[in-house]
Parts: structure tokens; C-alpha cells; sequence
């Protein structure tokens, strides 16, 4: 099979080959998929970068965890009726040394979900790790059906997803940014709010937000916001943190401990599998329900695959997922 692969971390550049790699074959309880289309998160940059300073995991690494196609072999104990079925997966490259980035993943059942006919199979590449993080994110904390939940960040990936999520469960949504962008992406993801957070809003934001006073924040930069949160959350509030902008975080204790705020913090690899398995479910319930799934801003070629990273890593997919094509339809 045509692969792109990693044997050091470094630039994308210096480290991202192209080649041919012997095809997998699923063993029991796992599924073949040949490949549509592989999906880009951040993780996989700060993978490849070695961003945590974990080191390399496995010796030669097929990046990206993220994908969508066809499943074409099925191992023992998978039903022989999941062949041919179009899917999106999650977790290829979580605790496993071979992604997406290829014409064929293997993973476990699980994490193989159909995917609806009307939904894009680009847009079933994008839906793994954000949606599944937006949905333990909204749900951290509990039910939030008729209650208000604000999401930090929106135009970004999880906090989109977070938004349609959480008003699938019949929460009031609010969602903030930096950027009018941001703020225009979240009315369009499903909030009923927009608020900006720049220099220039951020003192009515918080007067507003401290008047609709939600229940529970979905936070993208703990660091960068948790006095903000603070300020605006009431007695009892809760935050779910998936992203910060430092390593090592302050929080005003005291401040939150008055007001018996909850924090959840929240690692997607290590995610429980039936939260993973739930989450799955409510996605594809919001796709049915007439969410579109995540905006695509850009494809490149399995040959270019240093040029999507680098399109990641700098951020210039701001209208969007950046995904890599593999070609469309069954074998």
C-alpha cells in the first residue's frame, strides 16, 4: 500500500516520507478500511514534533488517528455484513503505531462508525478526535439538556463540535472568540450567542455572560481563560478542559474553590471506550439531525502530506479541517 511514514521526529519536512508499506491484515475483533480520506489534528503535529517530550512511541510511525472510507476485510468475530460498509474511524494512531495517513488502517470494530450517505466522506475524516473530545467535554460534567453551556474558542475544531452537541442535548449555548470569524462559525455550529473576547469586547462580554450566567464551560485555553471562567461561573459551575496554553497552569484556587467550582480535565486517548463509543452515537444523531459536520478548508494529496502538516502547524487553516485525500470509493 501507498503509506506516508515517520522513523525520527522533526519538521515535517525533514521527517514525512512517502512510500510503500506491506498492506495490513485485521485480526480478530478488527476491520480493514481502505481509505478515503485522512483526517489532521493538532495531536499529530505535536506528535510529530515531539511537543510532550515523550520520544517516539514505535519505531516507524504512520501518523493521523482520524480517517474515513470503506471497510474491505473484517477479522474473526466481525460480522461478514460490515464489508463494503462506509465508515469514519477514530483512535488508528492512539497507543497504535499505524494512522490514517495510508490506503489502509486496521482497528478494532469500535472505532469503525458508519457513516451516513448525505455526509461528505472528507467531512467523516474530520469527525474523530474533535467530536469525540467535544462530547466529553459538554458531558464531563453531566446532562445538559435545559441548561446553559458556554464554549471558549469557537471556529476552532472541538468548540464547533461542542456547540452542535450540546444543542443536539437541549442545552442554550453560548458561544465566544476572539475573532468575528470565530463568533460567525459558532452561530453557524448552533449557538443561540456569540460574544467576542478580544481586547476590545471583553469587558461587555463578561458583564453579558455574567448575566445569562451558564452552568458549564467547555474551555479550550485553560490558562489563557480560567480567571475569566472564574468571574462569570456561579456557585456549583463546572469547566471541562481540553487544551491550555501553558504546561504548567495557575488557577485561583480559593476563588473557585468559594463558589465550588468543578474542573474536569480531559485527555481524548485515554477516554473510556464506551464514552468513546457514546459519543460516536450522539454524532452521527447530530449529523442526522441536520448538522453538516466540520468545514473543510483544504485537500492535499498523500504526496504533499508535509504541506498539510505545515498548514496545520501555522495555523493558515483558519476557514477549516485540513484533510488528505487517498481516493474515493469501495475497492
Amino acid at each position: 500500500m501507498k503509506a506516508a511514514w515517520y522513523e525520527r521526529q522533526g519538521g515535517a519536512d525533514d521527517v514525512l516520507q512517502v512510500g510503500t508499506l506491506p498492506d495490513p491484515t485485521p485480526q480478530a475483533g478488527e476491520v480493514r478500511i481502505r481509505l478515503a480520506f485522512s483526517g489532521i489534528n493538532p495531536g499529530d503535529v505535536k506528535k510529530r514534533t515531539d511537543a510532550f517530550g515523550y520520544g517516539m512511541s514505535y519505531p516507524r510511525v504512520i501518523p493521523h488517528s482520524d480517517g474515513s472510507g470503506f471497510i474491505d476485510q473484517v477479522g474473526e468475530g466481525v460480522a461478514g455484513e460490515r464489508l463494503g460498509e462506509r465508515v469514519w474511524c477514530f483512535g488508528a494512531q492512539s497507543y497504535r503505531p499505524f494512522g490514517t495517513a495510508a490506503e489502509y488502517v486496521v482497528v478494532p470494530e469500535s472505532h469503525a462508525v458508519a457513516l451516513a450517505d448525505h455526509i461528505e466522506l472528507a467531512v467523516g475524516a474530520t469527525l474523530g478526535i474533535p467530536g469525540i473530545t467535544a462530547h466529553r467535554a459538554v458531558h464531563a460534567a453531566g446532562d445538559v439538556h435545559h441548561k446553559t453551556v458556554w464554549v471558549q474558542g469557537a471556529g476552532g475544531a472541538v468548540a464547533d463540535c461542542a456547540i452542535a452537541l450540546a444543542r443536539h442535548a437541549g442545552a442554550q449555548v453560548i458561544a465566544t472568540s476572539r475573532s468575528e470569524q470565530g463568533a460567525a462559525s459558532g452561530l453557524a455550529a448552533g449557538a443561540q450567542v456569540a460574544l467576542r473576547t478580544d481586547q476590545a469586547h471583553m469587558a461587555s462580554t463578561i458583564e453579558h455572560l455574567q448575566k445569562l450566567r451558564p452552568d458549564h464551560i467547555v474551555e479550550v485555553d485553560l490558562a489563557g481563560n480560567i480567571d475569566m471562567d472564574e468571574k462569570v461561573l456561579g456557585v456549583g459551575g463546572t469547566i471541562a478542559s481540553y487544551a491550555s496554553s501553558a504546561a504548567d497552569t495557575t488557577i485561583p484556587f480559593w476563588r473557585l474553590l468559594f463558589k465550588n467550582i468543578t474542573l474536569h480535565l480531559l485527555g481524548s486517548d485515554d477516554f473510556p471506550l464506551t464514552a468513546k463509543v457514546e459519543a460516536a452515537k450522539a454524532i452521527n444523531q447530530t449529523l442526522a439531525a441536520g448538522w453538516p459536520g466540520p468545514a473543510i478548508a483544504e485537500v492535499f494529496k498523500l504526496e504533499q502530506i508535509a504541506a498539510a502538516h505545515r498548514a496545520v502547524e501555522c495555523g493558515t487553516a483558519g476557514k477549516g479541517r485540513i484533510v488528505v485525500t487517498l481516493g474515493e470509493g469501495p475497492a
